[in-house]
């Protein structure tokens, strides 16, 4: 999509005005207007020049933004555009420069508005006494007004030249609304000036009542009032999208030769080392070569603990070295970086137009001319009514500053904008507009498992040994024998070997044995083997030690692994000189916060449905870890995009995946969210991206969605609401039921604030705090740890888990053999004796519970 800044719109009747032209040009498939960037967003095949031409015959100026292509229509047009350099930053375009223009107009007004009303409504309503030569002249005060009230026009001819020159193009817009009302109230007032010259001096004091002077001032002066608070509030929509373009720093510390030196961002290329010392950001992304430190990643991943690098670990442009001297390597500058592509996705979002607006809009297009045939009509009914001519004025100049298009045009957009920034700030990127709206109408969650519920790689989770064998015996072995073999189980056992300080000692005659596993020869020259039970088992049947000892390791070792398989883990045997060692269980384990997050999901009132393409003994399993409410296993990727399309029957579809194979159902879904950490093809397809690998962020999204739609139809109804009221009001149409009547000055002043409310209510978006599912329950629920002698294995942790949640009180429990304890989350008072007699039924000893 081409981006382009546009000059001289003004409110949502010429939003829909520039989108309208460009629309019609041959070869543009699609266009949206941004009023509050000032943007205009195009899809097709069509050349740049022609888009411009349409937007300057539409009477407005247009750049392509990073280009040196522009043009305008109009003086004011050009004297914005003088003001802009060709390719200006995008975050120059964003700076609030409307603010300080509109608080020194208001200022100035202000200087000849005082004396005006002190003339006007000084004597009349507060007694106030006038100069003696003003005194006893009425056509004196009335020229006085005229010159005062003349100032503020000119101060604010903005309003004139842009509102009549729309109204005389056909396309009128709120300043043609203000023009009309503000320039009727003078010219009449002027009329009835000239009518004093020829009077009496009693018949020139009674016309001095029939003056609007002060009507017309006070209409423009309460309007820059109202775009003054306006542009302020736009300007905070904007805050967080500033803040991620203002993260990377301007200068890079490179090495050259051996020596630092400090260049421009723009002068780093894919190659280049450079240094970043504590305190100091990373001007792009890298690959750490030397030193290790902590790095706050906070700005765009909404993670507040710092992240530990060390040699080999990527760093992302933008984050904050807070410890440590790190050399890096530059892997992606420029506007290949993650702060680039972020920074895209979010512009990308307020570029379109969520499907809520579409009605505003259609309102927005016909709203002016609509609202001057409205003031036209009251007019002519008030005199027709008999009324005179100066209070069917009247009631019509209200009419024309009460009525604002600008609260329907921006209900919307404003809506949207901060609550884009408010999820970049939490790491997560909505791609436009309609998927920020959409995601909170999910019913179904449809989640990959590979990945996304679990970590995507193997590790060791459980350690079985032979009686008589040492935990480092059994992994010295594992260690050496699965040394050169390229299996990814293979890794895992590494893995942990190595985390035990564990090195690998040289071996010979290395082999796999297809389908079974693999055997070598120590340094002492003993046979070590790897893998499956069965087959172990059946090598070293009645050689490990006695017969009977021999055939309880063998029966033991099968116990496990079967206890392993019902876990969906895949257990290996290894035995060394005919002697069975033991047997590690290695198995994608899932992730911290998975069944958190699915629990979060399901108390949104979501169906969490798993997909995998694993078999259904292990997906069995990790679907009763996660707690979802459906498993699909055995799933080729378009056997998942056909599952995806079958979950539609039960309303709206999410896809979260990872991987290239869930590319596919990730754009079959509704809306296809893709976690950061998966690869290009997953994100390219993908309507929202999680910068975190961390599944909580789904909630979090379709909360937040929630809360904007909310937000917006709050906005909307209270746009249409206000107009509803407002113009019948201000037309006198409860003048015969209730008295009322409006003042044009109160009109102008209800326009200036309408605006002003629905940003600042947008603004409240703001506000949103992502919950963390991780500590989702502990907010409600209370913890303990218990501390437990005696489990030995996953199916110990098992056992104690399903013991602790059957006692009443028992949110969940987790246990853990690796650490000894287990952790239980209470949604009641559970007295501590319940839960250790729970654990000590099943044959474990209870050490503590904290």
């Amino acid at each position: 999509m081409e981006q382009y800044r546009v000059t001289g719109m003004s409110c949502a009747a010429c939003a829909a005005r520039v989108e309208k032209a460009v629309g019609k040009v041959d070869g543009v498939s699609s266009c949206s207007v941004n009023l509050l960037t000032n943007s205009l967003g195009v899809e097709g095949s069509v050349s740049p020049q022609k888009i411009i031409q349409a937007v300057v015959d539409a009477g407005y100026g247009a750049e392509l933004k990073g280009g040196t292509t522009s043009s305008t229509g109009g003086a004011d047009k050009q004297k914005s555009f003088a003001s802009q350099r060709s390719g200006a930053s995008d975050a120059d375009d964003l700076a609030d420069t409307q603010s300080p223009a509109l608080l020194r107009r208001l200022c100035f007004s202000l200087a000849f508005l005082l004396p005006l009303m002190y003339l006007s409504m000084g004597r009349a309503m507060l007694g106030f006494p006038l100069p003696k030569f003003l005194e006893q002249n009425p056509l004196a005060v009335g020229l006085a007004q005229l010159l005062l009230s003349a100032a503020v026009l000119v101060i604010n001819q903005k309003f004139f030249t842009n509102g009549i020159g729309s109204l005389l193009r056909g396309g009128p817009n709120m300043d043609s609304l203000v023009a009309l009302g503000s320039g009727a109230s003078f010219v009449y007032s002027a009329a009835v000036l000239f009518k004093m010259t020829g009077a009496d001096s009693h018949a020139a004091h009674a016309y001095l009542h029939d003056l609007y002077f002060e009507g017309a001032a006070m209409i423009l002066a309460l309007i820059t009032v109202g775009k003054l608070l306006e542009a302020r509030s736009k300007g905070k929509t904007t805050n967080a999208l500033k803040a991620l373009m203002n993260l990377s720093p301007k200068v890079a510390t490179l090495v050259r030769d051996g020596t630092e030196v400090a260049v421009p961002i723009e002068e780093v290329k894919a190659g280049d080392i450079f240094v970043v010392r504590p305190g100091q950001s990373f001007p792009v992304d890298g690959i750490v070569l030397e030193g290790s430190g902590a790095v706050d990643e906070s700005a765009l991943t909404g993670e507040s603990l710092a992240v530990d690098k060390k040699a080999g670990d990527k760093v992302t442009g933008g984050t904050l070295n807070q410890a440590g001297f790190l050399k890096c390597q530059a892997t992606r500058v420029g506007q290949d970086t993650t702060i680039s592509q972020i920074i895209k996705m979010v512009e990308g979002a307020a570029a379109t137009k969520a499907p809520a607006q579409k009605i505003a809009d259609k309102v927005s297009g016909v709203f002016v001319p609509a609202v001057i045939a409205i003031a036209a009509v009251t007019f002519a009914a008030w005199l027709f009514a008999g009324k005179d001519f100066g209070f069917a004025l009247a009631r019509a100049i209200s009419v024309l500053v009460i009525s604002c298009p600008c609260a329907l045009g921006l209900a919307t957009p404003v809506a949207i904008m901060v609550a884009n920034g408010v999820a970049a700030k939490n790491g997560i990127l909505f791609k436009t507009a309609a998927a920020l709206e959409e995601a909170g109408k999910i019913k179904v969650a449809a989640l990959d498992k590979t990945g996304t519920i679990t970590q995507g790689q193997p590790r060791v989770t459980d350690i079985f040994f032979a009686q008589g064998v040492e935990k480092q015996e059994l992994l010295e072995a594992a260690l050496d024998v699965e040394q050169n073999s390229e299996h990814p189980l293979s890794k895992a056992i590494l893995a942990c070997a190595k985390e035990s300080g564990l090195a690998a000692r040289p071996v010979t005659n290395f082999m796999a044995l297809a389908g079974h596993g693999v055997k070598a020869l120590s340094s002492d020259g003993q046979e070590l083997l790897a893998g499956s039970v069965d087959f172990i088992v059946e090598l070293l049947q009645g050689q490990n030690c006695g017969a009977a000892d021999s055939l309880a390791c063998q029966h033991s070792a099968l116990d496990a692994a079967q206890e392993f398989s019902a876990q969906g883990k895949t257990p290996l045997a290894f035995a060394r000189g005919k002697k069975l060692l033991g047997v590690i269980a290695v198995s994608d384990t899932i992730k911290e916060d998975s069944a958190a997050a699915i629990r979060d999901l399901r108390s949104l009132g979501i169906k969490t449905v798993m997909l995998t393409g694993d078999n259904k003994k292990t997906a069995s399993f990790i679907a009763g870890l996660a707690g979802v409410d459906q498993t699909l296993a055995g799933l080729l990727p378009d056997q998942k995009a056909a599952a995806i399309e079958s979950l539609k029957k039960e309303g709206k579809v999410a896809m979260v995946g990872d991987g290239i194979n869930d590319a596919v159902a990730l754009t079959a879904a509704d809306i296809g969210v893709a976690i950061g950490a998966g690869t290009d093809v997953a994100i390219d397809a993908a309507d929202i991206v999680l910068a975190k690998n961390s599944l909580s962020d789904v909630a979090t999204a379709i909360r937040l969605s929630r809360a904007a739609l909310r937000n917006i139809k709050q906005n909307l109804f209270w746009a249409f609401l206000y107009n509803a009221l407002g113009i019948p009001l201000a037309a006198g149409a409860w003048i015969w039921l209730l008295g009322w009547k409006m003042n044009p000055m109160f009109g102008a002043a209800a326009m200036s604030l309408s605006s002003f409310c629905v940003v600042t209510n947008a603004l409240r978006l703001n506000f949103f705090r992502a919950k963390n599912s991780r500590n989702a329950g502990k907010e409600k629920n209370m913890t303990k740890t218990i501390k437990i002698e005696g489990l030995m294995c996953g199916h110990c942790d098992a056992r104690v888990k399903k013991a602790l949640e059957a006692v009443p009180g028992v949110a969940s429990a987790n246990a853990d053999h690796e650490k000894g304890q287990a952790v239980v989350e209470l949604s009641a008072d559970v007295a501590d004796e319940a839960l250790k007699a729970a654990v000590e039924a099943q044959d474990y000893k209870v050490l503590g519970i904290d």
